[in-house]
């Protein structure tokens, strides 16, 4: 039996048999109009007409599509993982990129939801950049999870706290950087100091100082220095209820300061600022992280923690030589809300590039930035200024609440922000400068020991 087969037009109809050509009309009538779109066609095929064809650069395409397969940011760097849309092996590293011209700050901001993975991707990014002779800095660690990869990879985790044998002097010289002359170093120090005193007594007070109580810290750290060479916050304390002068104003005027100040060397800071140092700064070690897992619960004294500890390792952030570092702030939605301590934040994110050091940011999510002090007032500009000195944002799995403010404060597309609540543990959202990039982070069975974070609420 002999079948026919006929052609198929673009649609995938069967066209049927060969159809006679209609005749050709006299110029006097006129052929009917088309049937519309939609209607039955008479036995009519319908035919898909063609749609012309647009080239343009990845670069332009991207303000409508982000997600264009590319070569990435190139091999130099840290391995994270893999990018979705690529395939392709995505590195990062701060430093490279602001070398090549690619960011202008070398910050990071780290934003996402219990459980989406962003504590395992610091961890990661800071251990493996070691590799290439980065040190890692946690100047307050409230939840104490950087203390076992600290010891790990052959660092010091300085557990503070009530009762525990280590103990920090916030006034003492640090560490001096190369190339200081004598003169230079005196001052550096004095200067250090003096903000240190007014940021703890600011912290404690819930305000500002007056500028008589400046001047009473002033003289009272003056004579605790002539008195000591390296004073003790106890010394200053001294000197500012009970000053070296016959000038009893001076006595009064610093009052309220002193009995501020007393808090940490008589109340419940107790044991950890008030005499020498047992431990030593060494700015040779890979990793250096001040535990304050042990002070859980008191926001103001975490802050007051966290002003000394930072304190405690500026001098050695000051040191030209002392190469590439990573300074990571966890938990810090706990530490924004203080005045003092965001103010030396913001400060250090706008020397990143000076001092040669990387600050990451992690937290939960955008809004927490909102929380920070009252609609346009300082504290709410300086917690923004944050996010505006940081062109790398990686974003994690939100929920569907946060997708507008996260999409306004990032500029992200719509494309973008729909991925945020869909992304599976250890996929982010990665925006570099003007570049989008969808990774899915990468963990050796080791490093996810390591890094685990649900220790106890697995344990039986």
């Amino acid at each position: 039996m002999h079948r026919t087969t006929y052609p198929r037009d673009l649609a995938g109809h069967l066209d049927g048999p060969p159809r006679r050509r209609p005749p050709r009309l006299p110029r006097t009538q006129t052929r009917p109009a088309a049937p519309a779109r939609g209607r039955p066609t008479s036995g009519l095929s319908g035919r898909i007409g063609r749609v012309p064809s647009h080239r343009d650069t990845t670069a332009t395409l991207a303000g409508a599509y982000p997600f264009l397969a590319e070569g990435g940011l190139g091999p130099d760097g840290v391995l994270v993982g893999q990018d979705v849309h690529s395939g392709g092996g995505f590195v990062y590293d701060p430093w490279v990129l602001y070398r090549r011209g690619i960011i202008t700050a070398p910050n990071v901001v780290l934003a996402g939801i219990v459980g989406a993975g962003k504590s395992a991707l610091a961890k990661s990014l800071y251990t493996r950049s070691m590799a290439f002779g980065v040190r890692v800095y946690v100047p307050g660690d409230p939840k104490g999870e950087h203390t076992p990869v600290a010891r790990a990879v052959g660092g010091r985790a300085i557990t503070l706290g009530p009762g525990l044998p280590a103990r920090l002097n916030p006034l003492d010289d640090g560490h001096r950087p190369t190339g200081t002359t004598d003169i230079e170093w005196a001052a550096t120090v004095t200067a250090r100091r003096r903000d240190l005193l007014g940021a703890l007594a600011e912290t404690v007070l819930a305000r500002p100082l007056t500028p008589l109580e400046h001047t009473a810290v002033d003289h009272a750290l003056a004579a605790a220095v002539h008195h000591a060479g390296t004073p003790t916050l106890p010394h200053v304390v001294d000197r500012i209820l009970a000053p070296d002068t016959d000038d009893q104003r001076l006595a009064e005027d610093g009052r309220l300061v002193g009995h501020a100040l007393r808090r940490l060397v008589a109340g419940d800071l107790q044991g950890l600022f008030d005499g020498p140092s047992t431990e030593a700064f060494d700015p040779t070690l890979p990793m250096l992280s001040l535990d304050l897992s042990r002070v859980q619960g008191n926001a103001t004294l975490l802050s007051v923690l966290m002003t000394c500890g930072s304190a405690w390792m500026e001098s050695a952030l000051a040191d030209p030589d002392g190469g590439r570092r990573w300074v990571i702030y966890d938990e810090a939605w706990r530490l924004m809300s203080h005045p003092p301590l965001l103010r030396r934040m913001d400060a250090q994110w706008r020397l990143a590039r000076h001092l040669g050091i990387a600050n990451m940011l992690v937290f939960h999510k955008l809004t927490d930035l909102d929380t920070v002090g009252d609609h346009g007032s300082a504290m709410r500009a300086l917690a923004t200024s944050l996010l505006a000195n940081t062109e790398t944002r990686i974003i994690y799995r939100q929920h569907h609440d946060q997708l507008g403010p996260t999409a306004s404060a990032l500029g992200l597309t719509r494309t973008e922000q729909d991925l945020l609540p869909k992304l599976a543990t250890g996929q982010g959202l990665w925006r570099i400068a003007d570049r989008s990039y969808l990774v899915q982070h990468q963990l050796h069975p080791a490093e996810a020991d390591l890094f685990d974070t649900t220790t106890r609420m697995h344990a039986t």
